[in-house]
């Protein structure tokens, strides 16, 4: 059984090659954020003031029990060109339920009082409907 040392040691050793096997770049620090909330309204499409158009929405998380819950506001940013997933997030109505996943940076500004403020950026890199509103303008079976 001495014989299976050696291969039992190598085995157990971690290897530079298996850990970054996927990439030859150098890991870079990124802070991500994963909320599951409601569409606060429909996403607004913007222009910048160097002429992109970008996509604004809030997201509404809730947290607490039912008689104490307490509402986080984030808002998101999506660079999504022209096409059929921008026309998708356009179409999203108010309250869906959506998770987002995004990159996260913290900016410091000065307001209109001079005070220093902090603000989270969050930029959307993917989006996931959970569950659309119900339509309680759409005729039930029987109704009529």
């Amino acid at each position: 059984m001495s014989f299976l040392r050696p291969a039992f040691r190598a085995a157990a050793r971690p290897s530079a090659i298996a850990t970054r096997a996927f990439s030859s770049t150098t890991p870079r620090p990124v802070a991500r954020i994963t909320i599951v909330g409601n569409l606060a309204d429909t996403p607004e499409l913007q222009a910048t003031s160097t002429g992109h158009d970008i996509l604004k929405y809030a997201v509404a998380s809730n947290t607490g029990p039912r008689d104490n819950r307490q509402t986080s506001w984030f808002r998101v940013v999506s660079f999504e060109p022209e096409g059929p997933r921008r026309d998708f997030l356009q179409s999203l109505p108010k309250g869906s339920l959506v998770m987002v996943e995004g990159d996260v940076s913290i900016n410091q500004y000065e307001d209109a009082d001079g005070k220093t403020r902090s603000a989270m950026n969050i930029k959307q890199r993917s989006i996931e409907v959970l569950r659309r509103p119900q339509n309680n303008d759409a005729p039930t079976p029987g109704s009529q």
